[in-house]
């Protein structure tokens, strides 16, 4: 991956909608070989794909919680089995599975605080080989999906 590649993805960060014309344009190059340098990044993994950013509080998402997540224990059978379950549950925004303790993070996103109780009640208290659940209330994004820094 040269410079013209990270530019590439930098502007791809920036504004996934770019038509080729316009990414072109931006990076100094042609369309062909921007069009080829494109597929090449999307053929190599680089680029995993692309999506809209939605404001979870104008489509009723806006209730954030941080969900640690301490495994009973964390071996082979239990690390799958869980991974398998966070997998299924959709309020699972993002889930990390981290060194030390605790085992797991996981981001939650829901329409207000009933919704989590439910969600607590129902799904994250049920997870399989999990000792330890904790939550945490987010008060506010500071920072929210920041482009990588290339």
């Amino acid at each position: 991956m040269d410079a013209i590649d990270r530019r590439i993805l930098a502007e791809l960060q920036r504004d996934g909608r770019l038509s080729l014309t316009e990414l072109a344009e931006r990076v100094s190059l042609s369309m062909s070989p921007t069009h080829r340098r494109l597929r090449a990044l999307e053929t190599s993994g680089a680029i995993t794909g692309y999506r809209a950013v939605i404001d979870a509080d104008v489509v009723g998402m806006g209730f954030g919680a941080l969900v640690f997540v301490t495994m009973a224990q964390a071996n082979r059978d239990t690390v799958p089995a869980f991974d398998a379950a966070v997998a299924e549950i959709p309020e699972v925004i993002q889930a990390l599975r981290l060194f030390g303790d605790p085992d797991y993070l996981l981001r939650v996103a829901v329409p207000d605080l009933r919704a989590y109780e439910k969600l607590w009640d129902e799904k994250l208290s049920a997870l399989p080989g999990v000792a330890r659940v904790q939550s945490t209330l987010v008060m506010k994004t500071v920072v929210d999906d920041r482009a990588l820094p290339l």
